[in-house]
């Protein structure tokens, strides 16, 4: 909000063919404006904003609308899951005791003996399924095969192709809204639309908010309620605006989160992340005492062995870490994982995001049932809990289904603006017999030349940095840039 001048530009003409400023060369020949040249001022910082937004909303509008559109599609991914995979994912009559855990791991090995014992995550319900999850050969892209068992029942329910514990259609709607089914080259369109959708939101609320203070008279209302009684263009960049306003919050928390795992801003992120050792700190599961590696029983060789899909009796080992993982207070839907080496300790990892959010891990020697190694939630850096949180919000995995209806009401409102904006676009083309056109034009060319001296020296360096941070957003600035000088040059032939 910085950016907001003391004195705010005036408003736009009621005209809804106001948008594209008259330029030098269009000017009369008598005026003071085809003469001389533009002044320094507060308001080049306006008009640059207002050229930035409309360049950016152009152009990017069709990258964050397919974001929308995928997301939203993903956020009913919980519910779809269970209308479509019920059968796997439910159990039939939740009563009576549940069979141990080495029980039931025999049954879904019986089903599936291929591959390899990945892990197990217990139900986090009582009307869900026990999760047996295998590393099978074939499967590629980090794919598993996860083995569905009735804890009441010990019977396989089904088994489905998974990737980090996700079902094929939640796969499916995830691929498309991260790259569109297209690999590594079809993320680039997802982090176009999070580097830029943070520019958008901060530099539309300087200009709507601007724009409050010099037209609507200082009225909260007037920038948090649309306008109804105007008409055209005006009424439009009312419903825009507020709808802006209203998810702000939302969009940047998208944006911000979206950017952590994207490809090339991701990378930045996890630097800093290791310059200031803000990482989620691994769980130890190195051995304890100096005979395990030679341990003929118990933790050692139960998981080495379930590791490789051999064996019942090391199963026992399943039943041990889950009952002093319980213990030790750790609830709701566990991840129990053997050791990938033999005389290493047990891991077991916590999944409660519902509020206060649970993110416990034990490391358990599954000989002695003691605990080796305990990563407490609230220990983690702020960095690391602010990111795990951001990253479950985006997906909507936090706080249940109050997150889905928060994400689903961001994303239509999302497009609603994004529409209300090329519909401006349109409303504002010139329309007058001697000049017409499809769409309005640009806002002014050359707007840098009134900029004050301060903020171009203070800019560019910043301009740069924040180019190297988030390396998608300086490359398709700069391809902005080449093209609008690209465009000022034909003009300038044009009217020669």
């Amino acid at each position: 909000m910085s950016v907001i001048p003391d004195s705010p530009p005036q408003p736009a003409p009621d005209d809804p063919h106001w948008s594209t400023a008259t330029t030098a060369e269009e000017a009369p020949a008598s005026t003071p404006a085809a003469n001389t040249r533009p002044l320094r001022s507060r308001q080049g910082v306006w008009a640059l904003l207002r050229r930035l937004h409309f360049y950016a909303g152009v152009f990017v509008a069709p990258f964050l609308f397919l974001a929308a559109l995928t997301g939203l599609a993903y956020t009913v991914t919980p519910q779809l899951d269970q209308l479509v995979y019920g059968d796997e994912l439910r159990v039939e009559h939740a009563a009576g005791q549940q069979h141990s855990l080495a029980d039931q791991i025999g049954a879904a090995r019986a089903a599936h003996p291929e591959g390899s014992l990945a892990y197990v995550v217990t139900p986090p319900t009582a009307e869900d399924t026990t999760r047996v999850v295998l590393n099978v050969p074939g499967l590629e892209n980090d794919r598993q095969r996860t083995v569905f068992v009735d804890p009441y029942t010990n019977k396989v329910k089904g088994d489905l192709t998974t990737w980090f514990d996700e079902t094929p259609l939640t796969t499916w709607l995830d691929d498309l809204h991260r790259n569109l089914h297209l690999g590594e080259t079809g993320r680039l369109y997802s982090e176009v639309a999070a580097s830029w959708l943070w520019v958008l939101v901060l530099g539309g609320l300087a200009l709507w908010l601007g724009r409050a203070r010099g037209q609507r008279a200082k009225s909260v209302r007037g920038v948090l309620v649309p306008d109804r009684s105007a008409r055209g263009v005006r009424r439009t960049r009312s419903w825009h605006a507020v709808t802006g306003v209203w998810l702000s919050i939302g969009l940047l928390g998208l944006s911000a989160t979206g950017l952590t795992w994207s490809h090339y801003a991701g990378d930045r992120f996890g630097s800093l992340l290791d310059a200031v050792h803000a990482h989620a700190p691994a769980l130890d599961t190195s051995p304890r005492s100096a005979d395990a590696d030679s341990a003929n029983t118990g933790g050692g060789h139960a998981g080495h062995g379930m590791a490789h899909g051999t064996g019942h009796s090391g199963l026992s080992g399943f039943d041990v870490s889950l009952a002093t993982a319980r213990k030790a207070g750790l609830g709701g839907a566990l991840t129990v994982t053997p050791p990938a080496e033999q005389g290493n300790a047990w891991s077991v990892a916590q999944d409660d995001r519902v509020w206060p959010v649970h993110l416990d891990q034990v490391a358990v020697d599954a000989r002695t049932g003691d605990i080796t190694a305990y990563n407490k939630w609230s220990d983690y850096p702020l960095l690391a809990k602010l990111s795990k949180l951001g990253v479950a919000a985006h997906m909507g995995i936090l706080f249940g289904i109050a997150n889905q209806i928060a994400l689903a009401v961001i994303a239509i409102g999302l497009i609603f603006g994004l529409v209300w904006g090329y519909r401006m676009w349109w409303q504002r083309r010139p329309t007058r017999a001697d000049r017409r056109a499809a769409f309005g034009g640009a806002p002014e060319r050359g707007v840098w030349r009134q900029l004050p001296l301060t903020v171009l020296l203070l800019g560019i360096p910043a301009v740069i940095a924040l180019g190297w941070a988030l390396p998608v957003l300086g490359v398709t600035l700069l391809g902005f840039l080449v093209m609008d000088v690209l465009a000022g040059v034909v003009q300038r032939r044009r009217h020669a």
